[in-house]
């Protein structure tokens, strides 16, 4: 049985990956007393008088909520709210084994961006996080940006952040195989999407300083009307030498390359373009933008994939059951780039120089120290910048 089949079978025997547990008991009419009526007023009455009870007395402060409309559904493209519970499931698994962080897989029937975000401030007040996942740009900016000025719990889009902290970390240590500094590196990032953008992003926050992206049409510049606002914004801070073309145009002479867009669009010869000891991230699912041995062939020093069965894989499950259980244990008000730096930076370490190869440059997703690094690296900047509600640690 392969493994379409087998994830069918499996799906279908289980009827999804997750389920709610009781954590009380519920044997007898003592039991039910405490847990239910008349008990249960207790808790109510003290959540009434100052509603950060809540989060002593229910399960908010250790839960979060998965999002999806399913408008962005892996490669799959605009699926439906109820074709993308599969993944948001998914999530709320990987949360609760690498983190013990309860999640609920919630699927929204919208596309509109206001009525998203209307739907998740009202149902906030129940959790102590939003993770929000396959929802298409560029509305995922806006909901993003708008319930991360309305919610007092921290909003995370894996598609963006996740992304790009594990890109980031990545980076760090494929530097130090050749040897380049940060801030002095070309970057092309291809792909000006969620993740693309928020890559971008991040890597300037990190010290990156010339940075451009491309999408189907080409390299992003400053004052392109046919862009969308988010890539008109990024063009701004980005591409500042104004290159333009196609992606053959504008990967000459770049020492990077991330790929966060199509298969098979990155070729040898546009790898051969490339600075002396480049390094390719090709990160396209499941086809990546060029294979590595092609990327090899082609100079490329350091390679990496999103895939499994090659060496280096980028992936977000190295990042956000650590980021939650991070800020949930110190209810941090949001999630900023300074944590996601350290977030980074904290994965890379965990690849001692003695380890780290053109072929290992990032830890297994099942390396047990992974969660805890990336938690306590966010609550430390979490702490120092004053982003702390401590409540229960």
């Amino acid at each position: 049985m392969n493994v379409k089949e087998e994830a069918l079978r499996l799906h279908k025997e289980k009827r999804g990956k997750i389920e709610i547990v009781g954590t009380m008991p519920v044997r007898n009419g003592s039991d039910l007393a405490i847990a239910y009526t008349p008990g249960v007023a207790e808790p109510c009455l003290e959540i009434a008088k100052n509603k950060d009870n809540a989060y002593k007395y229910t399960m908010k402060g250790k839960t979060v909520a998965v999002i999806t409309n399913g408008t962005a559904v892996l490669g799959l493209g605009n699926i439906g709210p109820e074709a993308g519970l599969p993944v948001v499931e998914g999530k709320a698994l990987l949360l609760k084994k690498f983190a013990g962080v309860d999640a609920m897989p919630i699927s929204v029937n919208s596309i509109d961006p206001d009525d998203i975000v209307n739907t998740v401030r009202n149902i906030a007040p129940g959790f102590g996080g939003i993770h929000l996942e396959d929802i298409k740009a560029p509305e995922c900016f806006y909901i993003e940006d708008k319930l991360k000025e309305e919610l007092d719990i921290p909003v995370y889009h894996d598609d963006q952040h996740g992304t790009a902290i594990a890109v980031l970390a990545g980076l760090y240590n494929a530097l130090k195989i050749v040897g380049k500094r940060i801030d002095d590196i070309k970057v092309l990032i291809n792909g000006a999407g969620a993740s693309g953008i928020a890559t971008a992003k991040l890597l300037s926050s990190a010290g990156v300083k010339k940075i451009i992206l491309c999408d189907i049409n080409g390299a992003l510049v400053e004052g392109d009307t046919e862009l969308n606002e988010p890539q008109q914004e990024i063009a701004k801070v980005t591409n500042r030498e104004f290159e333009k073309g196609t992606l053959q145009d504008v990967i000459k002479d770049k020492d990077v390359f991330i790929g966060v867009s199509a298969g098979n669009v990155l070729t040898k010869e546009m790898v051969e373009s490339m600075n002396k000891d480049s390094i390719i991230f090709a990160l396209a699912n499941p086809t990546p933008e060029i294979l590595p041995d092609i990327a090899k062939a082609g100079g490329a020093r350091v390679i990496a994939t999103g895939r499994s069965d090659f060496p280096n894989q980028i992936n977000n499950v190295l990042v956000f059951p650590g980021m939650f259980k991070g800020v949930l244990k110190v209810r941090a008000k949001e999630i900023c780039d300074e944590m996601k730096v350290a977030a980074a930076k904290g994965i890379a370490a965990l690849v001692k120089d003695s380890q780290l190869n053109e072929d290992y440059i990032v830890p297994s997703v099942f390396d047990e120290g992974v969660c805890e690094a990336v938690a306590e690296a966010v609550t430390k900047v979490a702490k120092e910048l004053g982003l702390v509600r401590l409540y229960l640690v």
